[in-house]
């Protein structure tokens, strides 16, 4: 049985009603999922989101570093420092990640698609995945933050581990 029990950023997130031994549990969706180590990305990445997600992976671990974590993605990306608080708490625990794609993984959330681990990566047949050029944060600037920036772009790229235009 599902209801809709409240809503998160304008979003209705329905109970499910489950039966045990001892009676009914009602759990929020997204909590009955992350019980199954499920996290659903399913917003733009914020702040907001990377502490949630940064948390639940955590959490995952904690309870069981040898079970296999499963990020289910459909998000047109956003910020790149939320995006990387997420892409390195992913790369610390020693949990396997899977990442799935189910309708779009676009800009940021391209990257934490990549970032699952070699060979539990996966796109649905009908999702997309949109990949572009890193943006400057510089607008304006002197040629020495052009440079940094272009460094950090540099430093930032290491974690794909092969060839240009290849993902593993």
């Amino acid at each position: 049985m599902i209801n809709v029990s409240h809503q998160f950023r304008n979003y209705y997130v329905p109970n499910v009603t489950e039966q045990t031994s001892r009676g009914e549990r009602v759990y929020d969706l997204y909590s009955r999922l992350l019980k199954e180590n499920i996290i659903f990305l399913g917003t733009p990445i914020d702040d907001t989101i990377a502490n949630l997600i940064c948390a639940q992976l955590i959490h995952l671990e904690s309870e069981n570093p040898d079970k296999d974590i499963n990020i289910y993605i459909n998000s047109p990306g956003g910020d790149i420092t939320a995006l990387f608080a997420i892409y390195d708490t992913m790369q610390f625990i020693k949990n396997d990640i899977a990442t799935i794609c189910l309708g779009q993984a676009a800009s940021a959330a391209a990257v934490l698609l990549a970032a699952g681990t070699k060979g539990k990566r996966l796109a649905l047949p009908h999702s997309r995945v949109l990949l572009h050029q890193p943006y400057g944060q510089v607008g304006y600037a002197q040629v020495t933050d052009l440079e940094i920036a272009a460094r950090e772009i540099l430093r930032m790229r290491r974690f794909r581990g092969g060839p240009r235009g290849q993902i593993r």
